[in-house]
């Protein structure tokens, strides 16, 4: 086989014996300049993508800050100074407002130091409650600066909609555990107290167990019906 090979050199490309050689020797190291060209293009690539994710997360957290890019922030863009986004009431009286339960986290960033991230967790942490019921309860979004929620009212109007419920009577340790006021292990006393003594009828047959705090018990109790167990 390699001495077809180099006859083929010979008759084709007209080298001798030696050169043939030579040339058959020269191919595994052209493959491997023609791979490594292909991982340095894969690396450059990831490198950039790298930094694309990097330029969105300064840019999301400039914007939670207050701060308006003139620019991008990407070094490779000539970054030049930025200002600060004032509040404007021109902008409010342009738009129509809405109640704040029916908002998203698209409409939210029309909103002075509202980004894309904290808009999504204040949607987030709305959902998992099921609702808001008093305006207080935005300082437990994390990454909203508090100085920021009253310029939420000159655009949206708060309201309490009708609040999505859990059944303290039907509901599992997990489905209770996914509430952010209930923790996992004060789930499986709830359901625990339930198994041992019946169905509770009100907020107060919680003060049955020793280890709750009256403040506690009212804070979970607008997102708890108390529906009775249903008799087969």
């Amino acid at each position: 086989m390699w001495q077809q090979v180099i006859f083929w050199c010979k008759t084709h490309f007209g080298f001798s014996a030696k050169e043939s050689r030579g040339f058959l020797l020269l191919i595994p190291f052209l493959l491997a300049l023609v791979a490594a060209s292909q991982v340095l293009a894969w690396a450059k690539n990831q490198k950039a993508s790298a930094i694309y994710r990097q330029y969105l997360h300064e840019v999301d957290s400039l914007e939670e800050a207050g701060v308006q890019l003139l620019v991008s922030p990407l070094p490779t863009f000539n970054v030049q100074d930025t200002i600060t986004r004032f509040h404007s009431t021109k902008v409010s009286e342009r738009i129509h407002r809405l109640p704040f339960s029916k908002t998203d986290s698209v409409l939210l960033q029309i909103v002075p130091g509202i980004g894309a991230l904290t808009a999504g967790r204040i949607i987030k942490h709305r959902e998992k409650l099921g609702g808001f019921i008093q305006v207080a309860q935005l300082n437990e979004v994390y990454g909203l600066k508090p100085e920021v929620i009253p310029l939420i009212w000159d655009y949206f109007d708060f309201d309490t909609a009708p609040i999505r419920k859990l059944s303290i009577n039907l509901a599992t340790v997990e489905e209770l555990a996914s509430h952010p006021y209930i923790s996992y292990q004060e789930a499986k006393v709830i359901v625990a107290y339930r198994l041992q003594h019946g169905e509770y009828h009100e907020s107060t047959d919680l003060l049955g167990i020793k280890i709750f705090k009256v403040d506690w018990i009212e804070k979970i109790d607008p997102y708890l019906s108390f529906n009775p167990i249903e008799k087969r």
